[in-house]
């Protein structure tokens, strides 16, 4: 049984998905050797006009990378008309966040973005849920992405939902064990639906008191094997880390409306990027 990280979302994926778009990103990436052309490495979701949510192990790649973010896409390899692109200038991670560790959590990031995003009718604002909000098991949730399905990457987004497995069994020995934490949320596991390499950083979106609500962030599972029963993919709980991103997102530039946060900033010592520098990778 091999554990890494899922770089790119799904094994057996349910169906074509355009009402996740609106919220759904692709986190896309160039290196200095071919500034111009993009590729999609992870998903994200966009939280307020300047702020993206993605997994920190999305941010781990070359140095001297530029990053951008694919708004209100839905095919990958086309122009549908309903995308547009936005550069990042600014990265933070977590700042308990080890590579060395993944178990460990703490697997989220926040991207800033150049400009603001704006409406078109195909991108929104994705909802975070109030803090410490912890969905009972089995509540049925949506995870979405680009990720591998039977075995290749999609170019079209795709849907499926993931029943919430609680952190008491997923805890448990012959699933994750010691390596789910409270601050995840592990969703699947019936040997059939999963996330996989391609969904890493992209949305957990689970109907909760009448609204769409963003509560994982897709941080690991088995590769290749990703539909593999009794060892669902493992989010990052968003709702462990609203005071977090609000601390981030508000000391640091332009911040988020705290009507969108449900929560109060708190004191903390940020991991911060420039992107106008050279990003040293831990490894």
């Amino acid at each position: 049984m091999y554990l890494r990280l899922t770089y790119l979302v799904s094994s057996r994926r349910g169906v074509d998905c355009r009402r996740s778009s609106v919220d759904s990103v692709s986190l896309q990436i160039a290196d200095a050797y071919y500034p111009e052309y993009f590729s999609h490495i992870c998903g994200g979701t966009l939280i307020s006009p300047n702020w993206v949510m993605t997994a920190a192990h999305c941010i781990q790649m070359p140095i001297q990378a530029n990053y951008q973010v694919a708004l209100g896409e839905h095919n990958l390899f086309e122009l549908d008309g309903t995308e547009y692109f936005v550069g990042v200038d600014k990265i933070f991670i977590h700042e308990d966040w080890n590579p060395r560790d993944i178990g460990n959590g703490n697997d989220i990031a926040l991207l800033h973005l150049s400009v603001p995003a704006y409406g078109n009718g195909f991108v929104e604002i994705g909802m975070l849920p109030s803090e410490g909000d912890i969905l009972p098991n089995n509540y049925p949730c949506y995870i979405t992405g680009w990720g591998l399905a039977s075995g290749n990457i999609p170019a079209r987004l795709q849907e499926v939902m993931l029943p919430v497995v609680d952190h008491a069994i997923c805890s448990q020995n012959n699933w994750w064990g010691s390596q789910a934490k409270e601050s995840m949320v592990c969703a699947g596991g019936d040997g059939v639906r999963s996330g996989c390499s391609g969904d890493s950083g992209g949305p957990l979106q689970c109907y909760r008191d009448g609204r769409w609500q963003i509560h994982g962030i897709v941080s690991y599972g088995i590769v290749p094997y990703c539909n593999t029963y009794q060892k669902p993919t493992v989010f990052t709980r968003v709702s462990a880390y609203i005071d977090w991103i609000y601390n981030v997102s508000s000391s640091k530039v332009n911040g988020l409306n705290s009507s969108w946060m449900y929560s109060h900033a708190i004191n903390g010592v940020i991991s911060e990027i420039s992107l106008t520098h050279s990003i040293h990778l831990l490894h």
